[in-house]
């Protein structure tokens, strides 16, 4: 007898969440109710808002561009590939530091980590 296995997915591209600057929802657009998820946009030389949180962490992807991150104190350029975190009340503010737009997906969440809870899916999860 097969498992029934829940649809629990979504896929999506940065391009379809919107267009122009500014935020893109990603959670809203795919289903993710675990932790905040969103895409962010920045024309050159635009500064993004100075900002801490209550309780939410923030971890910062660049996809693309050039971020600058002014966190407590400290300034930092990253590129393409670039990660960073930043406790949620540490007062931070991201801008676009290059020539080109800047692409953030940053992913926000509380209460801390879970433990590896992962299982191997059998063969039959994968067939339609």
């Amino acid at each position: 007898m097969l498992a029934s296995w829940p649809v629990g997915h979504a896929f999506g591209m940065i391009d379809e969440l919107g267009e122009g600057y500014g935020f893109r929802k990603v959670r809203q657009a795919l289903g993710v109710t675990a932790f905040g998820v969103n895409v962010i946009v920045f024309a050159p030389g635009v500064a993004g808002r100075p900002h801490f949180h209550d309780t939410q962490d923030e971890l910062y992807f660049v996809h693309r561009g050039t971020a600058r991150f002014d966190v407590a104190g400290e300034t930092r350029d990253l590129g393409p590939g670039g990660l960073c975190h930043v406790e949620a009340t540490t007062p931070r503010q991201i801008s676009n530091a290059g020539a080109e737009d800047m692409i953030l997906f940053v992913v926000g969440g509380k209460d801390g980590y879970v433990e590896r809870d992962g299982h191997l899916a059998p063969p039959e999860a994968f067939t339609p």
